[in-house]
């Protein structure tokens, strides 16, 4: 029997007895998920904090609270439940008291009465707060309004108007409008729940820092000694914000009211700083190359005493995700995708950091599943977050010396095992260019071997993103698969997890290799008598737009149906008006005018192949889309119509380049497998 029929038989045969009397899932039981998220360890380390947000359909909304439980395992105990969300700012570690942020404002958790209670009415809301390592002060972050960019602002006397005002780029961002307000640091005393005068140690700058949309806390730290403060800024505004990465740490001296630029002369993103418990060190997340906001990541360290500097994964072949100091001082753990999967790993530290290189770093985890985020450690014991296809986030512990992996909350283990689950599977095939191609495949939970099955292809957006073992609320892999169609994923080139070179070689060549790695992968599976070659599909967002769009002008009829959701469909009228320019200048290579425009306008522009199309598209677009905007999806769709092709359009006006709101989600859901069971 050849390893095909074996993969079959095992499937077939692993799934009809383990699948009796479940349910399959559903738009609506996906949203019934708790979604699990973890605070912190507290300090006298027998407990995990932990938040659960879960979602109300009826109402349109959702509410996260804190929850407690034991890190040996046991039972969890809720914390809070009033309405919005709670996240732990501190924790007095001789009272086990909780200080937490709720609505803009702090508040207090008593541990022995499990009362709360409102600790400030600071005016105005804030935001990434951090309190000083002696209790003294408190650090935030508030918006300050330094331009007149809106009419009624302007003048005084046209109150009722409504008009934008710009001098330069940066006039949006993501799916919101500048408004002359900048995001600053603050700092002020505290105590008792009293804030003293608020200081504002960007007075008069109009930089963002935290980085907007999606800077947080980890681009704001206290000294150990509570005298400093580092914050991360890209110090630009206007059109060079627009075009540049670059962005540095900046040391705020509370005594003498001086910033220093500690990262001059590294010319792209440098983030989430963080000192080593010994005080001795700072470690950081950098990238070499302005512009490009998907390079090799690697962690480096300052010696604080010297000042020198060390890049600690210069020379390993992979990128880093996020990471962690060790409470001792003489680790850092890190999360970086690996062959379709994101896992732990570890780097030993020297005395001299000099010779701290690739063959200190070790992988720690393995296996069919992502691990998330590292959310603290007490003695052997790290506190983990993981998921796979099957199952979205819950709380894992990981015992260092012994490689265990145990999980440790359980918010979905009773709807988890009510339903029937997917096979995953990997898959490898040969490229066009010999090199060899990993995809993860999706079976139905009632797989049957000897039926055949619709396929579709899932097209990744990034487009430098992982495809790994991800739980998506919106493009869930177990979710397609239970309503009875194969997926598979390929880890096509551009996608982090398979070198560096693999990972950089998408950028100026977004229709070239990629395109024919997709092509590849559809290809190989449907070798597989299971795959009915008359119902392929092609589905994706973002990147993964694109990429269906492009599909649509090439695949020469091997799909009978797509689905793109706010896909780049013209690239000069995209490159004309997306905001953040440095994206689109590394990926295409920079502008469209000229005597010799990047083959991203040409050959690699979808639009250049709408005589080809043929082939029944679902369009869905977000009008708050100000990444990939309106226009891409509008033109995509009004091609189909007028070529008289089987088309629909989803308009999602409210929604930006995601699906953010529960009800929207659904209506994209039915909309999704509503459009696959008319056309395949």
């Amino acid at each position: 029997m050849n390893k095909t029929l074996i993969l079959a038989t095992i499937l077939a045969a692993g799934t009809a007895k383990a699948q009796q009397n479940q349910q399959i899932l559903t738009p609506e039981l996906l949203w019934k998920l708790g979604r699990v998220s973890a605070e912190t360890i507290s300090p006298d380390g027998k407990t995990a904090i932990y938040g659960v947000t879960y979602y109300n359909l009826d109402e349109n909304n959702s509410e996260r609270n804190l929850y407690q439980i034991p890190l040996q395992g046991g039972k969890a105990t809720q914390l809070t439940n009033t309405p919005g969300g709670e996240s732990v700012v501190h924790i007095d570690k001789a009272t086990g008291d909780i200080i937490y942020l709720s609505k803009g404002q702090l508040w207090l958790l008593e541990h022995q009465t499990q009362a709360a209670k409102q600790l400030t009415k600071f005016e105005g809301s804030l935001s990434n707060v951090k309190r000083s390592p002696d209790g003294k002060h408190l650090l935030f972050s508030q918006e300050v309004a330094l331009q007149q960019v809106q009419s009624a602002d302007k003048y005084a006397d046209l109150k009722k108007s409504n008009a934008y005002i710009f001098d330069a780029l940066n006039n949006r961002h993501w799916d919101t409008w500048f408004n002359g307000k900048f995001s600053h640091v603050f700092y002020a005393s505290y105590e008792d729940g009293v804030v003293g005068k608020a200081v504002d140690i960007m007075k008069d700058e109009p930089y963002f820092s935290p980085q907007q949309p999606f800077g947080g806390a980890e681009d704001i730290t206290w000294s150990p000694d509570g005298k400093q403060i580092i914050y991360v800024c890209k110090k630009k505004f206007g059109t060079e914000y627009a075009v540049s990465t670059n962005t540095d740490l900046y040391l705020y001296d509370l005594g003498s009211k001086q910033t220093t630029n500690l990262t001059e002369g590294r010319m792209g993103y440098d983030v989430a700083p963080s000192f080593s418990p010994n005080t001795q060190q700072l470690a950081w997340l950098s990238m070499k190359e302005d512009g490009y906001e998907s390079d090799k990541n690697d962690i480096i360290v300052r010696d604080l005493a010297s000042s020198n500097t060390f890049n600690l994964t210069e020379k390993w072949d992979e990128t880093v995700s996020s990471y962690s100091w060790s409470n001792d001082g003489s680790k850092i753990w890190f999360i970086a995708p690996t062959k379709g999967t994101m896992q732990l790993f570890e780097i030993s530290l020297n005395k001299d950091l000099s010779k701290v290189g690739a063959n200190q770093i070790k992988q720690l985890t393995t296996g069919d599943f992502d691990i998330t985020n590292i959310n603290g450690q007490q003695g052997n014991v790290l506190l983990l977050t993981r998921t796979d296809m099957n199952h979205a986030a819950e709380l894992y512990t990981f015992n260092i010396k012994n490689k265990e992996l145990k999980q440790l909350t359980t918010v979905n283990d009773m709807l988890n095992a009510s339903l029937a689950k997917s096979k995953v599977v990997g898959r490898t095939t040969k490229a066009t260019d010999g090199k060899d191609l990993f995809s993860w495949v999706i079976y139905p939970p009632d797989f049957d071997a000897n039926k055949k099955y619709p396929t579709l292809l899932y097209c990744q957006g990034g487009p430098q993103a992982a495809l790994s073992q991800f739980y998506s609320y919106r493009w869930n892999m177990q979710l397609i698969a239970a309503q009875g169609y194969i997926v598979i994923a390929p880890n096509r080139r551009g996608m982090p997890g398979h070198g560096v070179e693999w990972n950089k070689s998408i950028s100026g060549d977004w229709g070239g290799q990629p395109i024919r790695d997709y092509l590849s992968a559809i290809d190989d599976l449907t070798k597989e008598p299971y795959v009915d070659k008359d119902r392929l599909g092609a589905v994706g967002a973002s990147y993964g737009g694109y990429s269906v769009y492009m599909l649509a002008g090439v695949h020469e009829n091997r799909f009978k149906t797509f689905i793109a959701h706010d896909g780049l469909f013209d690239m000069r009228s995209w490159y004309g008006t997306t905001e953040e320019l440095f994206f689109a200048n590394k990926e295409l290579g920079g502008a469209y005018w000229g005597e010799n425009p990047p083959a991203g306008y040409t050959k690699f522009n979808p639009i250049s192949y709408a005589d080809k199309w043929n082939t029944p598209i679902l369009v869905v677009q977000g009008g708050q889309d100000f990444r990939v905007g309106v226009e891409q999806g509008l033109g995509a769709f009004q091609l189909a119509q007028l070529k008289g092709i089987k088309s629909r359009l989803l308009y999602l006006p409210d929604e930006n380049h995601w699906v953010l709101q529960p009800q929207n989600a659904i209506v994209w859901q039915r909309e999704f497998f509503n459009w696959l069971k008319e056309t395949l």
